[in-house]
């Protein structure tokens, strides 16, 4: 506990974070578990009692907003009050950040994805990915599903790991818990479900507003992971959607970091959504895809530990120097 005083704020948070990473991923490893289930299924309760589609657009928002923040302020400001009374003050906030990650097992679950469509068993990969996806895995064919899979693992590494990390580092573990819970609830009110298409709005918002800078930072990490393969070429062909307050811009870095196309029409409750599609002149990605690109979200991921890692240990030091 002395050594932990004497550390600076940043050196205390960067070493945390590693030493819960380490932790959720053994367990994760071991156990297949979902620490915020019982929220989503109360989020899934909320919006099946509060939204009503038949309302206007209007209504819709503000109930949705409500719903936000009848959800969230109650959560928030209980976990604020309750941690005056813990008394080891780093095992809280530890237990915080566990719960704001997400899952550290999307490798291997990519892995059994793309083992399994090279061993043409698409129903296997249909049912190991469909928890995974909003949406439809049905009538995926190879293609579709290694798309599928490439799309889930960028996206969930970039929202539930990166930006809950950087959060952390930056606000503390309270505010990475509080983006988590926003980001179920963005998830469970999704506005590409039509009935929660204006219900979700701020939900979408908030969300993406916080994931911006950390997103553009690990994007940016990934076309360094192609650096003499066209990283040039892949920053102008995508630096159209670097403002952009959505995900484009992480998606289509590694449709030209992987030479494939991704994005396109998804499916959804039976209904077809045109979404945007990135490098249309790529092959169709291949289960080899799904670990090349497992490889280059590991790689923004572990390089950015390290960067920080390198940082906390120099600010440690020149403090101590100055101090002594």
């Amino acid at each position: 506990m002395t050594v932990l005083t004497e550390l600076t704020p940043f050196t205390y948070h960067v070493l945390m974070l590693m030493v819960v990473l380490i932790i959720k991923s053994v367990v994760s490893h071991f156990i297949a578990h979902e620490p915020l289930r019982f929220f989503q299924f109360y989020c899934l309760q909320l919006g099946n009692k509060v939204n009503n589609s038949k309302n206007s657009r209007k209504h819709q928002i503000i109930a949705g907003l409500l719903a936000l923040l009848v959800t969230l302020v109650p959560i928030v400001i209980i976990l604020w009050l309750f941690a005056d009374f813990v008394a080891v003050e780093y095992m809280w906030q530890g237990l915080l950040l566990y719960f704001a990650l997400g899952s550290l097992n999307l490798g291997q679950i990519n892995k059994t994805i793309a083992q399994a469509l090279v061993a043409k068993q698409n129903y296997l990969a249909k049912q190991t990915l469909n928890p995974l996806l909003l949406r439809e895995t049905e009538q995926l064919s190879q293609v579709g599903l290694s798309k599928a899979a490439i799309e889930m693992q960028l996206l969930r590494s970039v929202q539930q790991i990166y930006v809950v990390s950087f959060l952390f580092i930056v606000l503390g573990p309270l505010a990475a818990l509080s983006y988590r819970l926003m980001l179920e609830m963005h998830y469970c009110w999704n506005t590409k479900l039509p009935q929660y298409k204006h219900f979700g709005f701020f939900s979408q918002l908030v969300t993406h507003i916080l994931q911006w800078l950390p997103s553009r930072i690990m994007t940016l990490l990934i076309i360094l992971s192609s650096l003499g393969q066209g990283s040039l070429l892949s920053w102008r062909l995508t630096r159209g959607h670097f403002f952009k307050l959505n995900n484009d811009f992480v998606i289509a870095v590694l449709a030209f970091s992987l030479a494939v196309r991704l994005g396109g029409v998804a499916m959804y409750q039976q209904e077809k959504l045109r979404k945007a599609a990135f490098n249309d002149l790529g092959r169709q990605p291949e289960p080899r895809d799904i670990i090349k690109a497992t490889s280059k979200v590991n790689f923004s991921i572990y390089s950015s530990l390290l960067l920080l890692i390198l940082f906390a240990v120099s600010w440690q030091l020149v403090i101590s120097k100055m101090d002594s």
